[in-house]
């Protein structure tokens, strides 16, 4: 289909001018250029005049261009899996541009090679779209499996913790303790919480920075409870014991639900792979003894 090819080609430099576009900056026009000079020249304080998009590094321009409430979730989404290097707004941003071009060249030689058929068109468009959510995707899967890693290990650590202020330590050295003892995003969660003790803040500043860097539920609940425990003068290991004991059963009650939930999962491969080959395996000798015997009588 030439007219598809044609249109792939013409989406195409329209990315490519607008990639080209942000990548190079406006230069300043002559007459402006030489005003600036001449009154250098005098002795006459000259400001630049910086643009914030215009001078700004190509993933800031994008950045600056995106709907802001995308760049807020995205920069959650950063936070969420734990600021892995590389991952920044700004490179998110290239990314979601360079991919999409690579994917167009690339479609445009396959489309060049099979003759631009209507079906490979389709795959080339899908091929396009998916590369440009690409980066969303494997952002949000990171934080999302580091999520999941901190609502795992919590209810330990808490046993941990709980264990080492009954042995007599304070609170803030069973935490030291049981994040040192572990491994995983949340004993790196809770080491970061007494660097930022140590460097001057308060437990409850850094306990709420602690809750705006997770989304799971149970460990926004025990930030909570330690700090109004700490707001009101409660006893830290008896919040630490009740939190335990809420974390382990709640760890139970996730447990029996998808243990009950694996009755449902498995009707679908039951009733669509198991049993039509059961069927068959139990019915195809019969149904031939069934033709042959017609076949006699016929």
């Amino acid at each position: 289909m030439p007219i598809a090819v044609l249109i792939i080609a013409v989406v195409t430099a329209l990315l490519f001018g607008l990639f080209v576009f942000l990548l190079f900056p406006k230069s300043k026009p002559k007459g402006a250029a030489a005003a600036a000079a001449e009154a250098e020249a005098a002795g006459a304080v000259v400001m630049p005049e910086v643009g914030p998009v215009q001078q700004a590094p190509l993933g800031a321009r994008l950045v600056a261009a995106a709907p802001r409430g995308y760049i807020a979730w995205l920069e959650k989404q950063i936070v969420f899996a734990g600021r892995p290097a590389g991952w920044t707004p700004n490179a998110i941003a290239v990314w979601k541009i360079l991919l999409p071009l690579s994917g167009i060249v690339f479609g445009l030689l396959v489309l060049s090679r099979t003759g631009g058929t209507q079906l490979m068109v389709l795959l080339v468009f899908f091929a396009v779209i998916l590369l440009f959510f690409l980066p969303d995707v494997l952002i949000n899967s990171r934080a999302h499996d580091r999520q999941e890693a901190i609502k795992k290990a919590l209810p330990d650590l808490l046993d941990q913790m709980t264990i080492a202020v009954e042995a007599g330590l304070g609170f803030d050295a069973a935490m030291v303790k049981a994040a040192r003892g572990s491994t995983g995003p949340l004993a790196d969660e809770l080491v970061r919480v007494q660097q930022d003790m140590a460097i001057g803040r308060t437990r409850r500043d850094s306990f709420h920075e602690l809750e705006k860097r997770t989304s799971v539920e149970e460990l926004r609940r025990f930030v909570r409870a330690v700090v109004q425990a700490d707001a009101y003068g409660i006893a830290l290991g008896d919040v630490l014991r009740v939190q335990a004991g809420e974390m382990r059963l709640k760890r139970r009650q996730r447990a029996e639900e998808q243990a009950q939930k694996v009755t449902v999962k498995i009707l679908f491969p039951l009733i669509f792979c198991l049993l039509p080959v059961l069927f068959i395996v139990l019915m195809t000798p019969a149904l031939i003894n069934i033709l042959d015997t017609f076949a006699v009588f016929g």
